[in-house]
């Protein structure tokens, strides 16, 4: 799972940038580590996911951050992050 080219001190595992990779497996019906080139976008093509992860990291003194709302676009999908920790995976062909 491509991520990026540099390594985040976030967890992935705990990563609103892995919430994403998972959201669009289910979406596929897939595993997350199989979300990679060539078949699929690098999330880092569609977004700096270290930049994304730490805009919705916890503030220094442990509180969440629960306002804040990003849209993307990423390998066929209209990706929704709130901050609220919430992320979507909605098919751009989907008329919802």
């Amino acid at each position: 799972m491509l991520l990026s080219v540099d390594q985040s001190d976030t967890p992935a595992a705990n990563s609103v940038s892995f919430d994403i990779i998972a959201a669009v497996a289910e979406q596929e019906g897939v595993d997350p580590i199989d979300i990679e080139p060539p078949e699929y976008e690098a999330l880092y093509n569609a977004i700096n996911p270290e930049a994304l992860d730490a805009l919705f990291a916890p503030r220094e003194n442990g509180s969440s951050r629960s306002n804040g709302r990003v849209e993307f676009t990423f390998s066929g999908y209209q990706i929704v992050v709130t901050g609220d920790g919430e992320v979507e995976a909605f098919d751009q062909t989907d008329t919802r």
